[in-house]
């Protein structure tokens, strides 16, 4: 890429496919890829069947935004497609995009039957020993092309995506209420 265009990927935003882990921005300057991390006391292996289970998921959801899922539907590979009603009762099917059991698992949600409009959510776990995991969530709406999406986009921080951390740890760590 001439030095030229990557100026213009810089200050404009663009990129090219499959560059879901540019941390571009646009004009606003608003980060298009947000993460947060932390360490929880268990197992990858424990955290990820609640990540990989969607009927799981609205338990921890720190953007309060899902509802329920649909069982049966725990996810195993990349290709895999899981169905989640949000608390607005938006149905979204989301295409799993990357996965690697017990590590990695990252989904493209879309409105049943269209292509995904280019958000990503991306859940990484990383074993500290047999009893503690690093773990980071992180939102990319890099590739976001439906504009009426953008709002709901740039009020996904990373405080909201520590939240969804901190209810996954009271999860699994055993407290009876999730923190907030």
């Amino acid at each position: 890429m001439s030095v030229h265009l990557m100026g213009l990927v810089r200050s404009t935003g663009l990129h090219c496919d499959g560059c879901f882990d540019r941390r571009m921005t646009g004009h606003d300057e608003v980060p298009r890829v947000v993460s947060a991390s932390r360490e929880i006391a268990a197992g990858p292996q424990e955290i990820f069947e609640l990540i990989a289970d969607p009927t799981q998921q609205p338990r921890w959801d720190g953007n309060d935004n899902l509802a329920e899922a649909p069982a049966g539907q725990r996810v195993h590979r990349t290709g895999d497609m899981f169905v989640m009603t949000t608390t607005t009762g938006n149905v979204r099917e989301n295409h799993v995009v990357e996965f690697d059991e017990g590590r990695r698992i990252a989904w493209t949600p879309a409105e049943p039957g269209q292509r995904p409009p280019g958000h990503l959510w991306r859940w990484e776990l990383e074993p500290i020993d047999a009893s503690r995991t690093r773990v980071t969530h992180t939102y990319d709406w890099s590739r976001l092309t439906d504009e009426n999406r953008l709002p709901r986009a740039r009020a996904t921080t990373a405080d909201r995506l520590r939240a969804s951390l901190d209810r996954l740890a009271a999860l699994v760590e055993g407290s009876d209420q999730p923190l907030i």
